[in-house]
């Protein structure tokens, strides 16, 4: 597991309190940039027959834009710069963490914590400021038969309560999951490799597998960007409208 290991890089310490400047910190830093370059060439890059830098900046930002009126609304356009910089910050930190050498941000649980509840309060900030203590319908479902309500309304509080914690936990056991198995099955490639003979041709099954498994972890890496986004976007659609 020393590839989730978070290491100092340069070492920091204000009053007693730790803020390192660590490899995690680096890679974030280099998924903020390599964003920016991105979506700054695709829009420095303007014609009416795009080219491939301004053809993947235009698909990201339709395909986010896309969500957003999908699952909020037209009304839900307001949050086109969230929703895109946490859609850009995990899917940078699932495909960077597919480098060699890297660092898998997204598989922190205190970073993905941070940003469901950097979602969850913006919800119920936003939610209270536009609504008053009428958001708070949203734990009464409607039709509900009064000797029930006090239990459904501990349903949906709970439901509410646990948001940040599906949010944040699916994504980093996802990356956790998909690359511990990676590193398993290459060890049983290298331990094979290592027993001299024909046992080296028992690594060939390993390897292959290990390859469709690099293949399987990119579209995972979309996919859990995707969910992030779109739970996110789901979430968000309570402050812009109570049905009741």
């Amino acid at each position: 597991m020393h590839q989730f290991q978070i290491s100092p890089i340069i070492p920091i310490d204000l009053g007693g309190v730790d803020i390192s400047f660590t490899n995690s910190s680096l890679w974030m830093m280099i998924g903020a940039i390599c964003s920016l370059v991105l979506m700054g060439l695709a829009a420095s890059r303007k014609s009416i027959i795009p080219g491939r830098v301004q053809m993947v900046g235009e698909e990201i930002y339709g395909f986010v834009e896309n969500l957003i009126t999908e699952n909020i609304g037209g009304k839900g356009k307001e949050y086109f710069p969230l929703v895109f910089t946490l859609f850009m910050m995990v899917i940078m930190g699932n495909l960077l963490g597919m480098l060699p050498y890297s660092f898998t941000y997204t598989s922190h649980l205190a970073v993905t914590a941070g940003l469901a509840l950097l979602v969850f309060f913006t919800v119920l900030v936003v939610g209270i400021i536009r609504h008053g203590f009428h958001f708070f319908h949203l734990f009464i479902p409607p039709g509900v038969p009064a000797w029930l309500l006090w239990l459904v309304v501990l349903i949906e509080l709970v439901s509410f309560i646990s948001r940040p914690v599906t949010l944040s936990v699916r994504l980093f056991a996802n990356m956790v999951a998909g690359h511990v198995l990676m590193k398993v099955i290459a060890g049983f490639a290298i331990m094979f490799a290592s027993m001299g003979g024909l046992a080296w041709a028992g690594s060939l099954l390993p390897i292959a597998f290990n390859i469709v498994m690099i293949g399987f972890e990119f579209f995972i890496a979309f996919i859990q960007a995707y969910v992030f986004a779109v739970l996110a976007c789901i979430y968000l659609k309570d402050t812009v409208e109570i049905a009741h």
